[in-house]
């Protein structure tokens, strides 16, 4: 993962399309992959679900998706004309209308990358331009973006987490929200740590450098 700033910007009053839900959420989505995969990608592959497989074209949740995933901001005048920005920048994208069920209508997986470059993220558009994501490379998490926050891979080894707590104490960062997710014991995990304040580089490239740490990013809010 690779640092980035501002994923999840609640949005203001300003923005592009005609639904909070189908265009501003999904570029706030879109936006999200984009800054975890780190880089601009060259591919994207667009599975939607609920309302968003049965209107994505009226409401233009599609041009928003992929406006998010090249960087642009909610309000920004470009997305109507995203599709031809992804072509000049080298971007192929597809979409895929899903028929499975769901627990929220306004549903959508990205995949960027392909085979072991490919990050995939579960992201929901809740109302009002404001976002869920719901799962990260297999990992089930609950990043609203309400709040600073950082996700960390870690090995699954007894002290990874306390190394990361004890870091966060030392420097007096009270931790809202804590979740910790993993595939399978001994294996890779996830820390979800919602914090009361954004974190330092100072700071980060301490957690980066403690022990059992794979990678981290950060959502400044």
């Amino acid at each position: 993962m690779g640092k980035f700033n501002s994923v999840f910007d609640i949005i203001g009053p300003i923005m592009i399309g005609p639904s909070s839900s189908h265009t501003a959420g999904a570029v706030k989505i879109g936006n999200a992959a984009r800054h975890l995969y780190g880089r601009s990608p060259s591919r994207a592959s667009i599975h939607l679900y609920g309302s968003f497989a049965k209107t994505y074209k009226g409401h233009g949740t599609d041009v928003a998706l992929v406006a998010g995933i090249l960087g642009f901001g909610t309000d920004d005048n470009r997305i109507p004309e995203a599709f031809s920005y992804a072509n000049q920048q080298g971007l192929a994208f597809d979409f895929i209308e899903e028929n499975t069920a769901v627990e929220h209508p306004n549903t959508v997986r990205i995949k960027l990358g392909e085979g072991e470059d490919e990050l995939e993220l579960v992201g929901v558009s809740v109302g009002g331009g404001k976002i869920e994501i719901i799962e990260l490379n297999g990992f089930q998490l609950h990043l609203s973006g309400s709040y600073p926050a950082i996700l960390i891979m870690h090995n699954d080894r007894f002290g990874a987490i306390a190394s990361v707590t004890e870091i966060l104490a030392k420097h007096e960062i009270n931790i809202g929200r804590m979740e910790v997710n993993r595939k399978d014991i001994g294996k890779e995990a996830l820390m979800t740590i919602e914090l009361d304040q954004n974190i330092e580089p100072e700071i980060e490239q301490e957690l980066r450098s403690a022990k059992h740490i794979i990678r981290l990013a950060k959502v400044v809010n």
